[in-house]
């Protein structure tokens, strides 16, 4: 089973939602990972470019609540809060809730293991913990 199915049924989600969540979740790893782990985690995702492209990113909420919580904890020192905030933000403009978004995670990093060497893994793992 591909990623955007096991998210489809373990999230409850809809393709669309998938897709975009997948986007969110790469682009918000992909300056913090060092370019060969990033490359090497976007060539497991088939469609990873498309899916980045398509997601929703901070220009799109002209700002709005999430934006702004989320600038507010960046500037506070909370850069994991901040990245948080707004990956929740992009997640609204999905249409998924903060408690559905929360399982994208483990599955995403579920479909990895085995998939990515340990360097990136363990990269991710951190990112998220």
């Amino acid at each position: 089973m591909d990623l955007i199915q096991q998210l489809m049924k373990q999230a409850g989600v809809s393709q669309d939602q998938a897709e975009g969540g997948i986007g969110l979740l790469l682009n918000s790893v992909k300056d913090k990972l060092p370019l060969g782990d990033f490359s090497e985690l976007k060539n497991t995702i088939p469609s990873a470019d498309q899916f980045m492209s398509s997601a929703p990113g901070e220009s799109d909420n002209g700002g709005g609540l999430m934006g702004v919580l989320g600038g507010m904890a960046s500037s506070l020192g909370g850069g994991k809060a901040g990245a948080l905030v707004s990956l929740l933000g992009g997640f609204s403009k999905l249409g998924v809730d903060a408690d559905t978004a929360k399982k994208f995670i483990p599955v995403v990093q579920s479909f990895l293991e085995g998939k990515l060497g340990d360097g990136p893994m363990s990269a991710i793992k951190k990112l998220f913990a």
